[in-house]
This record gives C-alpha cells, sequence and structure tokens, in this order.
C-alpha cells in the first residue's frame, strides 16, 4: 500500500467497504463521451415538463436575494406543508431532497450495534446509509418484485432500529395497500424506527390508498419522507421533507445541517404547492406515457412490472446492460438495475410523448439486431 492510499485506513469501517451511489448518466456525459447533440434522458425519474409556471417565477423574484443566508428554519413552507396535511409545523422536517431525510434518520437512530431492514430490490440509498454509520443491514427477498412484509415482521428484532419502506417501491413500481402496510406498522415494536418512503406518492391513481399520514398521531415511530423532485420538478434544488410526531421532527433537527435548503428551493417548493395546474398536467403526461410505453413493450413481446410511479421496469429476458450501451449511442440514457438484482431489467422514466416513441423506436432498432 503506498502512502496515499494510506488514508483509506483511517476512515471508519463502514464507510472504507463503502460503494457510492451511481446516479443515472448526465445528458452532459453523453455528449462529452461520443459527441452526441439529441439526447433524451429516462434514465431518473425526472418530471420532463420541468418545474411550474408558479415555481419558476417565485425563483426569479428571490434571485437578488442570493446574498443573504436562507431562512435555517423553512418556516413558510413547513407552515404550508402543515395547512396542507393537517399537521402542525413541529411535525416537519425539511432536507436537501427526502435523501437527506434518509441520511439524518440513519445517523440519529443507527450505531454499530444495531440493524437497518428492508427489502430486496428496494431503493440503493437504503443499504448505504446504513453501511456509512457502521450499522448492519438486514435484506429481506423480494415477494413478486415487491415488499414482502409479513418476512420483514420476522426479520425484526432486538437489534432492528429501523426498517425502511418504499411505496411505491424504486426500482421496481410495485405498490403496499393500505390495509396490509396499517397491519405492519401497528405490529412494529415501538423500539423501531419506520421509515416510509413516499417520493413518487403523488403517481398514484388514487393516493387516498396510502393515506399514511392518520398513522402519524398513533406512531410516534413513524416517518414519512416525500420530495418536490418529482412530481413537482426541482430535482435540481434538491428539496424534500420529512412528516412525523414533533419528537422525531426534534431528533432529526439536531443533526440537519443548518441552512441545509437553499432560498430559491424554498420559494420554489413553496410556489409548486399551490400550483394544483402543473401537478394534474404532470400526473396526466405520465399517464398517459406509461400507457404508450406498455403498448409498445406488448408490440415488442416484451414483459414490464406494473407501476404505481413515473417509471416502469420492463424485463429484456436478457442481459440488460448491453441493450442499455446500445441506446446510449442512439442518444438515450435509461436506467440499468443490475445493482437491484435485476440484470434483465431496464428502468425507464416516463418522457413526454415525443421522448417516449424516441426510446420505443430505438428498443425496436437495437432488439432487431440482437434477435
Amino acid at each position: 500500500m503506498n502512502n496515499s492510499d494510506k488514508i483509506y485506513t483511517l476512515a471508519v469501517a463502514g464507510v472504507q467497504r463503502l460503494i457510492p451511489y451511481k446516479a443515472g448518466k448526465p445528458i452532459e456525459e453523453l455528449e462529452r463521451e461520443l459527441g452526441l447533440t439529441q439526447i433524451i434522458k429516462l434514465a431518473s425519474n425526472e418530471n420532463p415538463l420541468g418545474p411550474g409556471k408558479k415555481a419558476l417565477e417565485a425563483i426569479a423574484s428571490a434571485l437578488p436575494e442570493l446574498a443573504l443566508y436562507p431562512d435555517g428554519s423553512g418556516f413558510l413552507l413547513k407552515q404550508a406543508l402543515a395547512d396542507k396535511y393537517g399537521l402542525d409545523d413541529s411535525q416537519i422536517t425539511l432536507g436537501n431532497g427526502s435523501n437527506e431525510i434518509l441520511e439524518l434518520v440513519a445517523r440519529a437512530f443507527l450505531t454499530p450495534e444495531h440493524d437497518a431492514v428492508f427489502s430486496q430490490h428496494a431503493f440503493a440509498v437504503y443499504p448505504i446509509v446504513t453501511q456509512a454509520v457502521g450499522a448492519t443491514s438486514v435484506v429481506v427477498p423480494a415477494l413478486n418484485y415487491g415488499h414482502d412484509l409479513d418476512a420483514m415482521l420476522l426479520a425484526v428484532t432486538e437489534k432492528t432500529r429501523l426498517v425502511f419502506i418504499a411505496n411505491p417501491n424504486n426500482p421496481t413500481g410495485t405498490l403496499l395497500s393500505q390495509s396490509s402496510l396499517a397491519q405492519f406498522i401497528n405490529a412494529l415494536p415501538d423500539s423501531c424506527v419506520c421509515v416510509l418512503d413516499e417520493a413518487y406518492f403523488e403517481f398514484v391513481n388514487d393516493v387516498e390508498a396510502i393515506d399514511s399520514i392518520a398513522w402519524l398521531n398513533d406512531h410516534p415511530n413513524l416517518l414519512i419522507t416525500r420530495t418536490f423532485s418529482k412530481a413537482y420538478g426541482l430535482a435540481g434544488l434538491r428539496i424534500g421533507y420529512g412528516l412525523s410526531s414533533p419528537q422525531m421532527a426534534d431528533i432529526l433537527n439536531r443533526v440537519r445541517q443548518p441552512f441545509n435548503n437553499n432560498s430559491l428551493a424554498l420559494v420554489a417548493a413553496l410556489a409548486a404547492l399551490s400550483d394544483d395546474e402543473h401537478l394534474q398536467q404532470t400526473i396526466s403526461v405520465n399517464t398517459q406515457g406509461m400507457q404508450q410505453l406498455v403498448e409498445g413493450f406488448k408490440d415488442l413481446s416484451l414483459e414490464w412490472l406494473p407501476s404505481a410511479g413515473n417509471f416502469v421496469l420492463v424485463d429484456l429476458k436478457q442481459a440488460g446492460l448491453p441493450i442499455y450501451e446500445a441506446l446510449l449511442r442512439k442518444g438515450v440514457i435509461v436506467r440499468p438495475v443490475g445493482v437491484y438484482e435485476l440484470p434483465n431489467h431496464l428502468r425507464i422514466s416516463i418522457g413526454t410523448k415525443i421522448e417516449n416513441q424516441v426510446f420505443l423506436e430505438a428498443l425496436t432498432d437495437i432488439l432487431a439486431d440482437v434477435r
């Protein structure tokens, strides 16, 4: 080992073994690699419509104040979220994306003596935040590509401090029923915190089907995470939030960094909350786009997983990585999911009608060459 590499031995054990999260390939990176100018990105579950008009106007209005620190408490946004969900603002934690909330809860509750339970094929950040603090990941085999709640409950022991559940799940798009989830949360011991990751809940056809907020009154160990990155089109500003008991929020805010949300993110999210027209347009585009992709997969005799999110997982019945790479050469970025133990699948974000069509035509050409 040379002197430069010795620095790795100084890091805590969990970090030494950690494999960083790999995001979807940026458009700019593909432009540099292949010199392409016409590129569509259907890799990161972003809103193809972008931010709404109200959010953009709020950002423009806030630009002259960039020399000032943002409101570290996020008072106005927390108040608006509290009004929207019928909560007190003491029950809300703001994060740099909901991803930061996942990290905060791991830092606050996990130690090397504790376990975190989550499902196979669930969001890759769960094992990352768990390992980073030296805790043990307990991965429960999936049931029909989704959460096996009965098996997850059996995996909970006296060492279990966190349980992560994504609903809808990323990357598979599976959705748990309200009744099964309520039964699971009711059965958890008070010593275990349940993190209910609802980053995609706005895309569920019947949002009442996952009305989890009512459970907060009875479960101080429940944390619901949501985001402005997906349906609201603000992924580039990195803002999300947690809903919980006041006590849970107090704990998370003790480890939250000051000014973790920038001024533009705060005003854009506040404006986006009131832009129902943009939200409904986003949901409509997603519904139509999902149907467009499903029909395309049918024409190609491919199978897919029914999805409650703004993406769909398609089964290629062959290694997905070569198809992914061939799509890149045609200027189409999607998401390989081998890291989720799904090597024959690709996750496709729902784009505009034109973007979806470009993808389907490119996939058709590629499959014709390999079949």
